[in-house]
């Protein structure tokens, strides 16, 4: 497995820090979604969202980004829409590549890697991250909806698109190190040591190491399904074995309501565990006790840009940037 890369240091942190960043995918694809996150992220359970600007209730979504520029907020690029009677379509229009036969963005990313042309991939997600810096949202990183850019079906990747876009705006994109967390085999960490060769040389910051948890409730419908106990239990596991360097852990709270039962297929359930589990006092006490240093993509984004890294306080919280006259939260 790769060492660390020396961004701890970069972001002012002593050598073999854990530092972990709590970010939740999915911000404007249902009103559910909307709620559940941008409760969490005011009130600092969350370090980070990110948006998916072609969904029906990003409107809502990039207003408060706008109204909180304060806070972390990346663009989720979109290239997949997986629910079968809930869908969107690229904000490039229907005449292009990236549709499938009723005119909305493929369910899978194995037809999206198959069929999707490299310029209307590269014209979509610009089209994306300009429409949310046009509404006034202070974009701190991108990330990928569903993994449709990194060639895990098929080995054909976008990424080449995405870095040349994050370079182009100062901003880092999601991506790991090491395949460690992710369920992915083995072999594919050669894949990803060529992605993140090509991220260094383009200047884009990417992460360490990338966790999350099944997106699907274990057990649905089963004598087995997973309760909030046992996931609770998983993810504080999960948490625990933070590696030295910088970590981000996705997940997907919503508000698992009647709404959300109408949009989702599956595992509306866990949608609102992980809401839950977010504000569970359980989570902060955990990170405490591990010595685990929560970030955020605005402090990799000002590594990124060449700017020095925050000062933080006994507890790892930053307080302010290094040769700034006002302190300020970040």
């Amino acid at each position: 497995m790769p060492a660390p890369s020396d961004l701890v240091a970069r972001l002012g942190l002593p050598p073999g820090a854990r530092a972990l960043i709590l970010n939740a995918d999915d911000l404007g694809m249902c009103r559910a979604a909307n709620r559940a996150i941008t409760e969490l992220l005011v009130d600092g359970h969350l370090d980070s969202t990110t948006l998916m600007v072609p969904c029906p209730w990003a409107p809502e979504a990039l207003a408060f980004a706008a109204s909180r520029t304060d806070l972390d907020l990346g663009v989720h690029l979109v290239l997949t829409s997986e629910w079968t009677s809930y869908r969107w379509r690229p904000l490039t229009g229907v005449g292009t590549t990236l549709v499938d036969a009723a005119g909305y963005f493929p369910a899978d990313c194995r037809t999206v890697e198959e069929q999707a042309s490299d310029a209307d991939v590269a014209a979509e997600l610009a089209a994306q991250l300009d429409a949310a810096l046009a509404a006034g949202m202070d974009v701190t990183h991108l990330d990928n909806h569903m993994g449709s850019v990194y060639g895990v079906e098929t080995g054909r990747t976008f990424l080449p698109q995405v870095f040349e876009l994050a370079a182009r705006h100062g901003l880092p994109f999601r991506l790991p190190r090491t395949i460690g967390g992710m369920g992915l085999p083995d072999a594919y960490q050669g894949v990803l040591d060529q992605a993140t060769a090509a991220a260094d040389a383009a200047g884009v910051v990417i992460l360490d190491h990338l966790l999350t948890h099944p997106f699907e409730l274990l057990g649905e419908g089963t004598a087995e399904e997973e309760d909030y106990a046992s996931m609770k239990a998983t993810f504080l596991d999960l948490v625990r074995g933070t590696e030295p360097g910088v970590t981000e852990f996705f997940l997907h709270p919503m508000l698992d309501d009647d709404e959300l039962g109408d949009v989702a297929d599956f595992a509306v359930a866990k949608r609102g565990f992980e809401r839950r589990l977010l504000a569970d006092p359980d989570v902060a006490a955990t990170l405490a006790e591990e010595g685990i240093v929560r970030v955020g993509w605005r402090d990799l984004r000002d590594v990124q840009r060449g700017l020095p890294p925050r000062v933080r306080d006994a507890s790892g919280a930053p307080a302010a940037r290094v040769g700034d006259a006002v302190g300020g939260a970040r």
